[in-house]
């Protein structure tokens, strides 16, 4: 049984998609809708930067959606393996539970970019430059770093914003408190802390701002049916209804990645196979949680030409 999973935020560089638009025309479709749905050149930015065009929030969520969804789009119309028949279930890291929604039908894809750069704005204003942080603990466990979260915090928000794998959970808040934690991170038991290169706090409470945009944004972009089920963050759990997956989506921008945990969840329905479209973020993180789980990456067209021959 495999599960289609679409990476996060990070996982953008120059040059993304590049070699799949002068292959496929399917790929380039997909390109040319999402600049035409924003109304700019997002492509070119993400074939040809610049960098700090790319990074900003606004470009690179609809930036990796694109590129997972032009990858989805070449096994689909290059080599007839479509999602609804191979994949048992879905799932994405942060907006990459956007890019998952689309992938599985709930949102089109013009819906699905326009709601990413409006969520890549909303983060960004959320929190005013400099106010926020965050920091990846190394060799945390989820208790050493809730425990960390907790005596950091000193009346400011220090929360988990992502539970990735047994060895590394992030944490999200006030910049003071997560540099206290940075510090306070080997009396916890922990390796070390790593202040994040970036420009927003993410899933944490100081995000209710954004919250609250995508709570507008979303009862007028509802999520239809979804061809195959969805694991969502906030929950860690299987979810089939649209209408419950709306409110996840609005809880997903101040809630915590449960990115282990979902995991384990797909695991234990029967999941074997996870394959990371568009991206070589989160099949490493799958192969740290269960070393027995298989794992696929799929970012060229020899990928998905591999795949295809093993799949069909």
């Amino acid at each position: 049984m495999n599960a289609f999973i679409f990476p996060g935020q990070g996982s953008q560089k120059v040059g993304m998609g590049g070699d799949l638009a002068a292959a496929s025309p399917h790929a380039r479709a997909i390109f040319e809708e999402v600049d035409d749905a924003l109304g700019q050149r997002l492509f070119a930015i993400m074939r040809d930067g610049p960098e700090d065009q790319l990074t900003l929030t606004e470009n690179a969520q609809p930036a990796i959606m694109a590129n997972a969804i032009a990858t989805l789009r070449v096994l689909e119309q290059e080599f007839g393996l479509t999602l609804a028949d191979k994949a048992h279930c879905v799932a994405g890291h942060s907006l990459g539970e956007y890019t998952a929604l689309c992938a599985a039908g709930a949102f089109s894809l013009a819906d699905t970019a326009r709601l990413l750069k409006l969520r890549g704005q909303a983060m960004q204003a959320a929190v005013p430059v400099g106010v926020g942080a965050m920091a990846a603990l190394l060799s945390a466990d989820i208790d050493k770093a809730g425990a960390l979260a907790e005596a950091a915090a000193q009346g400011q928000v220090c929360e988990i914003a992502n539970d990735n794998d047994p060895g590394q959970v992030v944490l999200s808040g006030h910049i003071e408190a997560i540099e206290r934690a940075i510090e306070m991170a080997k009396d916890h038991g922990i390796k070390r802390g790593i202040k994040l290169p970036v420009s927003a706090p993410f899933h944490c409470s100081l995000m209710q701002p954004a919250a609250d945009r995508m709570a507008e944004a979303l009862a007028k972009v509802q999520p239809g049916a979804f061809t195959v089920p969805l694991y969502a963050n906030v929950t860690a759990a299987r979810v089939t209804d649209p209408a419950e997956e709306q409110h996840l989506l609005v809880e997903q921008v101040t809630g915590r990645v449960r990115w282990r945990e979902s995991v384990l969840a797909m695991r234990e329905a029967g999941i074997e196979h996870f394959v990371e479209l568009g991206g070589k973020v989160l099949a490493p993180m799958v192969g740290r949680i269960d070393k027995e789980a298989a794992t696929t990456n799929l970012i060229t067209m020899d990928d998905c030409e591999a795949f295809a021959k093993e799949m069909l």
